[in-house]
């Protein structure tokens, strides 16, 4: 990059040598001089002049250069793209209200207005740009299902691209929401952020086997869902540097994203985090919970007693499903089939559990 630089300051040196010198001559007199009055004399100097200069100030423009990229490798490429065609929209404004202003001969007017005008509405174009990436990539995509769809179509396909779905780490890990994905229960684009995606890195990577072993699960479905899912599923750079916490930076970005935005996960506790936020959350636990069979109290069901309860004389059973049946009075028939009555049935987002008593009692 430093010889890029010095060959630059070469170039530059050149291009000003041969604008600036001739005048400078004849201010010193020394037009006359018929190797001064030779352009590729004063191209020349000046391309060694400022080429001497190189050495001096090379490695400052090296360090700006670098620090340039730094931060340009950190704009997502969205912001960097609409940002930039705002600009360019900005100073096209600007060329033509100063061509129209140069009309107006007022000292002062033709010259300084012009310039006023391309670094305000730049600047502004820009902003209006970055901060409007994402009504502008909205309105583009409006555009193109109102072209392709039937007026009464529209509505719905708007509303199914608005809704956006956040995948956090644990829900990925799961699986199940490739499942239930493919089915088409869930609507809308899947977004899967990159903070979301490192962690899921970092667990894969893990000397713990089973983490290992979780990690790549994750990985494993999420390229499942971008191979099988038919509607979009996208990967966003969005992050948030001050916040350390991964549910937290998820909660932010949904916050971010709009009110449509959703975050599905089965993380209890990021659950309550998201109702403390007012963010809509949508929890598979919670939906594993609805689709099963509905137990009324008074029912009998045939079970196995397996283990003792935690509780005394308590016998513990289990539902193909995974629902724990806790047997009041069921130690003593550990290891035998028996049919209970339910007595009642505790359901939460962390799942759900049924108490009975055995029907001989």
């Amino acid at each position: 990059m430093k010889k890029f630089v010095q060959i630059a300051f070469l170039l530059i040196g050149g291009a000003l040598g041969l604008v600036f010198l001739p005048p400078l001559y004849e201010l010193l007199h020394l037009s006359s001089n018929p190797w001064l009055d030779n352009p590729y004399v004063s191209v020349a100097l000046g391309a060694l002049l400022l080429f001497t200069l190189s050495f001096a100030f090379s490695d400052y423009f090296v360090k700006l250069i670098s620090w340039m990229e730094e931060v340009l490798f950190k704009i997502p490429v969205g912001d960097l793209l609409f940002g930039t065609l705002g600009l360019i929209i900005g100073l096209i404004v600007a060329y033509f209200l100063g061509f129209a202003i140069g009309s107006v001969q007022i000292l002062g007017i033709t010259e300084i207005v012009p310039i006023i005008l391309s670094f305000v509405l730049g600047y502004l174009g820009f902003r209006i740009g970055f901060r409007k990436r994402d009504e502008l990539i909205q309105l583009f995509t409006l555009r193109g299902s109102n072209a392709k769809k039937k007026a009464a179509e529209d509505a719905e396909v708007l509303e199914v691209q608005g809704s956006y779905k956040l995948l956090d780490t644990s829900v990925i890990i799961d699986g199940r929401i490739a499942d239930i994905s493919e089915t088409g229960f869930i609507e809308g684009v899947l977004v899967v952020p990159q903070f979301v995606l490192t962690e899921l890195q970092h667990i894969a990577d893990s000397s713990d086997t089973l983490k290992r072993t979780r990690g790549r699960r994750g990985l494993d479905i999420l390229r499942k869902l971008q191979d099988e899912r038919q509607t979009q599923v996208e990967i966003t750079d969005e992050d948030f540097e001050d916040v350390q916490e991964v549910d937290l930076k998820l909660v932010k970005l949904a916050k971010k994203m709009g009110n449509d935005t959703q975050i599905v996960t089965n993380d209890f506790n990021l659950n309550k985090v998201c109702e403390l936020h007012h963010v809509k959350v949508l929890n598979i636990n919670d939906l594993a919970n609805a689709v099963k069979p509905v137990v009324i109290p008074g029912e009998d069901m045939q079970v196995v007693v397996i283990k003792d309860g935690k509780e005394h004389n308590q016998g513990v059973a289990y539902l193909d499903d995974g629902t724990m049946i806790v047997v009041e009075g069921g130690r003593s028939y550990i290891g035998q089939a028996i049919t209970v009555t339910v007595t009642s049935v505790l359901q939460t987002s962390a799942g759900r559990m049924i108490f009975a008593k055995p029907k001989d009692d």
